[in-house]
């Protein structure tokens, strides 16, 4: 007798893995940034493929602005953006100089977390492909939205710190 029901992989029951979208993103071969949010952070990750499995070139958390002198949340906008700026410049001295986004199952928004986080990394020197509409404002990147007038400020500096 034959199955009626044939079982789907466990991160796709889990709703874990789009299998579909992530075999397109191994078809190019590239390295591949992954991006994801967490309720507290923003966890960056470059990602090369291999056949025994993929391989993590290197991982970066923006709670690690924390030792350049960030003092507020590192899920907004400016963390995010200034966190995007360190990964591209580790990115760069690593020598990858080009890259995908890979941002899973996450729902893309138009000028959220993840496209400011993908901004910081373009502005550091790494070749994604993307459109520029999908970036936030200058105003919000900088937090200038914020109340918190501190956080400009902040920002600023360590912009200019990390740009060095």
């Amino acid at each position: 007798m034959r199955a009626k029901y044939t079982v789907k992989h466990r991160r796709k029951r889990e709703g874990r893995t789009n299998y579909k979208k992530r075999l397109g993103l191994l078809k190019s071969k590239q390295t591949r940034l992954v991006i994801r949010k967490s309720n507290t952070k923003i966890i960056f990750q470059f990602i090369e493929y291999s056949p025994d499995g993929d391989k993590v070139l290197f991982t970066y958390n923006s709670s690690a602005l924390k030792d350049q002198g960030w003092n507020h949340s590192y899920k907004s906008l400016p963390a995010a953006y200034l966190s995007g700026l360190v990964v591209g410049q580790k990115a760069l001295d690593k020598k990858i100089k080009t890259a995908i986004l890979d941002i899973g199952l996450q729902s893309p928004k138009k000028g959220g977390r993840i496209y400011s986080a993908l901004k910081g990394v373009i502005d550091a020197g790494v070749k994604i492909p993307s459109d520029e509409s999908i970036f936030p404002d200058e105003e919000r990147l900088s937090g200038k939205h914020i109340q918190d007038e501190s956080v400009n400020k902040d920002f600023e500096k360590l912009k200019q710190k990390i740009m060095k």
